[in-house]
């Protein structure tokens, strides 16, 4: 039951086991369903099969892989939602998720709460992709054939979504630090043709956040919507060691538009679990529908009339739900505590970097996505020992990403011998680290060891054999 070095849980599968025949007392009044006979050699077989299978995977669980926004689900989470798989309920309808529906819009007021909202419209969704369709979707509604803005560092959904609901999208370039330049934004605002800004709280590169005061100073003048997409950053609001400009944004965030935000992410929740949220209320007259045909027997408003989705897992919701329990989303509490952690694990990081002549940090991280170069002496050189160093580190089970930074967002003496320093040279293959768990901050040590170790193998050079 090991694995690098690190013990798996199994609490969740004993609070299961206890919690299963309470679930199971509620229906005790029905008649027996005796089901065919379940072969136990087959299925643990098949199981067993199973398990070997997912060892190919990284170790997406353990603190030394810092690649991708990859996030164990904490175990009430995964607990509840094994727990809710026995009824599969479905939050489509009251009929399909009677007690997941309510579960869900106690999560969902439990989020909104946390990013400042008393009252709003929102539900879950499947993730922050379809989250943020729905955003798009009631902008491209309340503006018909105006254009939707993101910066050059926002995800490039809004532009697929943009296409797909046949809005016009433009993009805003980005200043050094990967933030929206407010000064191309506002010469863009004056065209009169936007409808919709995306200000993004935590990009997926560089964990970026955009200034949120100032662009909505620029709303007051030029009268767009505000859509947050806080899909990675948004439980971020908890925090406290954040810097002025991420906590001045996570303050203001209260007075956009619309939120989007993923459980699945910070939110200790497995996939697929995004939210989104409105501050408006009545945007729900939009999702209003007269179909030929009914199933709903409640005459109670249900979640499946404010989503595009239909059918989605009950389960998700009840996880949250349990999640948010055990861990109150309150600052100060011990879910703060663990964003807390993950910040300081990559202010850490980016500390011994800085001081260090084999990388190039050229931006502090606002979150806890870190990302740096190779020295070189020339941005093709360190794109080649970024690709090198990222094969060295996982040879020592450190698992990074590799990501493309603009040659903007590195000073100007950073490759003295180059020429290439213009705004369309090509971008420069940097290492990226995600350090979203809490245990990250334990681990530096671990980490830098490797990495230290991963660096000085591809920069000695090799010494011919004669």
């Amino acid at each position: 039951m090991l694995a690098h070095g690190m013990k798996f849980e199994e609490q969740s599968i004993t609070w299961i086991q206890r919690a299963l025949p309470t679930l199971a007392e509620g229906f005790s009044s029905l008649p027996s369903n005796d089901s065919a006979p379940i072969d136990d050699a087959v299925m643990l077989a098949v199981l067993q099969e199973t398990a070997t299978h997912l060892r190919e995977n990284y170790p997406y669980f353990h603190p030394l892989y810092a690649g991708q926004m990859l996030k164990p689900p904490h175990p009430i989470a995964r607990a509840a939602y094994a727990l809710a798989t026995w009824i599969n309920p479905n939050n489509h309808a009251l009929d399909g998720g009677r007690a997941s529906s309510q579960m869900e819009i106690e999560a969902v007021q439990g989020l909104a709460t946390m990013l400042g909202w008393p009252t709003h419209l929102g539900h879950l969704t499947s993730g922050g992709t379809f989250a943020n369709l729905e955003a798009l979707w009631i902008a491209g509604q309340l503006h018909p054939e105006k254009t939707i803005l993101a910066s050059e560092q926002a995800h490039y959904t809004h532009r697929r979504i943009s296409g797909v609901l046949k809005i016009p999208f433009d993009s805003v370039a980005t200043e050094p630090r990967g933030r929206i330049d407010l000064n191309a934004l506002e010469s863009r605002l004056q065209k009169g043709d936007v409808g919709t800004v995306v200000v993004t709280l935590g990009t997926t590169a560089l964990g970026a956040i955009d200034p949120l005061p100032e662009i909505l100073a620029l709303r007051d003048r030029y009268g767009f919507r505000i859509h947050a997409d806080a899909a990675y950053g948004g439980y971020f609001t908890l925090a406290k060691n954040l810097d002025a400009v991420a906590a001045d944004s996570f303050a203001a965030l209260s007075a956009v538009d619309s939120i989007v935000v993923d459980p699945h992410k910070h939110g200790l929740q497995p996939y697929g679990c995004g939210c989104v949220l409105f501050r408006d209320p009545s945007v729900g007259r939009f999702y209003k529908h007269d179909s030929p045909y009914t199933y709903f027997t409640s005459d109670e408003l249900h979640l499946g009339e404010i989503s595009l989705e239909c059918s989605r897992a009950g389960a998700s919701a009840v996880a949250l739900w349990a999640t948010q329990r055990a861990l109150p989303l309150i600052r100060g509490g011990e879910f703060a505590g663990m964003l807390q952690s993950c910040h300081a694990a990559a202010l850490e990081l980016y500390s011994r970097i800085r001081a260090s002549a084999m990388f190039v940090a050229p931006i502090p991280p606002q979150l806890d996505i870190l990302v740096w170069a190779v020295s070189g002496a020339t941005p093709e050189e360190s794109s080649a020992r970024a690709r090198a160093l990222f094969d060295a580190a996982a040879r020592r089970n450190l698992h990074l990403a590799l990501v493309h930074l603009p040659r903007s967002c590195f000073p100007e003496n950073t490759w003295p011998t180059s020429s290439g320093m213009t705004p369309n040279a090509a971008p420069v293959q940097c290492l990226r680290s995600v350090l979203m768990k809490s245990e990250h901050l334990a681990w530096i040590d671990a980490i830098w060891e490797r990495l230290e170790a991963a660096g000085q193998e591809i920069l000695t050079p090799v010494k011919s054999v004669t």
